[in-house]
């Protein structure tokens, strides 16, 4: 008998103050849902779909985005309600190891976990205590078992705080060697999310070659990047790890911005995919993945009144159908934005 699930990834989960600002309610409540509801039905198909958190949920604040006075970068907060959108879309994990992780310092990092937890997403990649950081994340998804690793080039400059490096993982191959080995001896499927590369450039730098070379090796099946904002391309490959064994492995180098305003007035961080893969475990007990499909998105922004409204599109369906609230520009701009991403993802 052979069992088969269906895994969707999805690259950046990105809050800007417009996109916050579209989501607030007259009563001061905010809703996010609509910027995931045309994406929500693909995401929700998955047996386990899994994205990348790019910003913290520490509280509410007068202004959610702010910039680090030492080095200008933004530093970013959401309200909670966020965590409980992108549940009802379909999202049962989140990775939180990334660059941002700590805008908001060790209080904002330790309650965006809270929030998740409240909101029953699983995470990985910042943990609240040392014991909490040795905890495998393994999903059971009928019957296979699917294991989850995060890590981070870095924290943009926010110190992690002395005596707590546990706090967020940090790329280092020795550590991805011995957490890899860990997670493998007790699932089926091993996925390795990279928060890695240089922003906005289109193509995986050595750097990135040498870290997933490295996670192949060492037993990962699957590599999700994330952190150029734009897309990068994908491969499948044949590749033996230190055990010898001979299996498909599949990389995507960078998954792309899932929402966010654009940035740098560049289409590209507009733009990302939902990756499907079909992994299958047969009578023996071996694992595969057995196909790879995406579905390429867009962040549509309109604006109504004085403020925008954003909403994730799946480009193939929004231009075969009869949406009005699509212009000609929109539509001109997806047909783009599709070749863009089938031409490109391929190395």
């Amino acid at each position: 008998m052979t069992t088969t699930i269906r895994i969707s990834a999805v690259g950046d989960v990105l809050m800007w103050h417009r996109q916050i600002a579209s989501a607030k309610r007259a009563d001061g409540t905010f809703s996010f849902d609509a910027m995931f509801r045309d994406v929500a039905p693909v995401l929700r198909n998955a047996d386990l779909t899994i994205g990348n958190l790019e910003t913290t949920l520490s509280g509410r604040e007068a202004q959610y985005q702010k910039r680090n006075p030492k080095n200008h970068f933004p530093m970013f907060n959401c309200p909670d309600e966020l965590a409980g959108a992108l549940k009802r879309s379909g999202f049962n994990v989140l990775t939180t190891a990334n660059n941002h992780c700590l805008d908001r310092g060790e209080r904002g990092l330790l309650r965006t976990l809270r929030v998740l937890d409240h909101y029953h997403l699983a995470h990985t990649g910042t943990f609240r205590t040392f014991d909490e950081s040795r905890r495998l994340l393994i999903r059971n998804v009928k019957g296979i078992k699917v294991g989850i690793l995060s890590y981070t080039y870095g924290t943009n400059g926010n110190p992690i705080p002395k005596g707590k490096p546990y706090l967020v993982n940090l790329i280092s191959t020795a550590k991805m060697h011995y957490d890899i080995r860990r997670v493998r001896s007790a699932a089926d499927l091993v996925i390795v999310a990279l928060h890695f590369g240089q922003e906005f450039h289109r193509y995986p730098n050595a750097r990135q070659k040498s870290l997933v070379n490295s996670a192949f090796l060492y037993g990962a099946d699957v590599v999700l990047g994330a952190h150029p904002h734009v897309l990068q391309p994908m491969q499948v490959r044949m590749v033996k790890d230190e055990t010898g064994a001979s299996k498909k492995r599949f990389v995507i180098y960078s998954l792309g911005n899932f929402i966010s305003d654009r940035m740098f007035n560049s289409l590209h961080s507009d733009s990302g995919v939902i990756v499907n893969l079909t992994v299958q475990k047969n009578a023996a007990g071996q694992t595969s993945i057995a196909r790879i499909g995406y579905v390429p998105t867009w962040v549509h922004r309109r604006p109504i009144g004085q403020r925008l409204h954003f909403r994730v599109v799946p480009v193939r369906k929004a231009l075969s159908s009869k949406d009005s609230r699509f212009t000609k520009r929109d539509l001109q701009t997806m047909q783009t934005v599709l070749r863009n991403t089938t031409s490109h993802l391929h190395l």
